[in-house]
């Protein structure tokens, strides 16, 4: 090249129109990433719906043994048929005693009976109200206390179908060796496969399912799980 001249050499100029060539495996390596977390969000999307689809049907399905027997029986309130079933079968000697769990604090005995209609002298022997649990996780822990102190081995366990795999699977969880009966109390709006054309339905199954998921992922890992109950909660306030 002569002095003067300014035609770019290309031995030079070559690598620098060179450089912008490995950028092309990134973007390939991008596209597959987002192509598998597609089909990854596919699949678990696909896996959730299937496994609401498998609670529904059990739910809708579940129906209480025809002559239930065990020691005892606990009933987890929220609805005063609940109790009206538990105290019923009380009466019929399917367990020796009833704890009605998760009662308000300023509920009394005397209330619950007139309600449920039962007799003075079966709720003076048989029936104790436990006060202690705010929520399916404290039903548990107060009702395994209870079981325990009365040295019970079975129990049959009362409360509405939706609610009833939660409540199972938070009581196997504190007690894995006891035997727990359900008799689950069937919603009136859940009694017929056309349940999802309700809304109300719809909602109460939607939000028990992702409660049992929640509850399944909280037990497995232990992280996020309290006690669920008045006194220990009093107790971390102090």
């Amino acid at each position: 090249m002569t002095m003067g001249d300014t035609t770019p050499n290309p031995i030079h100029q070559g690598p620098e129109l060179d450089r912008p060539a490995p950028l092309a495996p990134r973007r390939g390596l991008i596209r597959r990433l987002l192509r598998w977390g597609g089909f990854a969000c596919i699949l678990a999307m696909a896996l959730v719906f299937g496994g609401f689809l498998r609670f529904a049907d059990s739910v809708t399905t579940l129906k209480p043994p025809a002559e239930p027997k065990a020691d005892a029986i606990v009933v987890l309130t929220g609805g005063y048929q609940r109790i009206d079933q538990a105290v019923e079968l009380l009466q019929k000697g399917a367990g020796k005693r009833l704890l009605i769990s998760g009662v308000h604090p300023t509920t009394t005995p005397r209330q619950i009976r007139r309600m449920t209609q039962g007799s003075a002298d079966l709720f003076s022997c048989c029936v104790d109200i436990g006060h202690d649990a705010i929520d399916t996780i404290g039903n548990a822990e107060e009702a395994s206390n209870w079981i325990h102190a009365n040295g019970y081995r079975s129990v049959i366990v009362v409360t509405n179908n939706y609610h009833m795999p939660r409540s199972l699977a938070e009581l196997s969880y504190v007690d894995p060796d006891i035997e727990f009966i359900p008799y689950p109390v069937v919603n009136s709006d859940l009694k017929t496969r056309n349940w999802f054309t309700d809304p109300n339905a719809m909602r109460v199954m939607l939000a028990e399912y992702v409660k049992v998921l929640l509850a399944g992922a909280r037990n497995i890992t232990g992280f996020g799980r309290h006690t669920g109950l008045r006194s220990a909660s009093v107790s971390a306030a102090d």
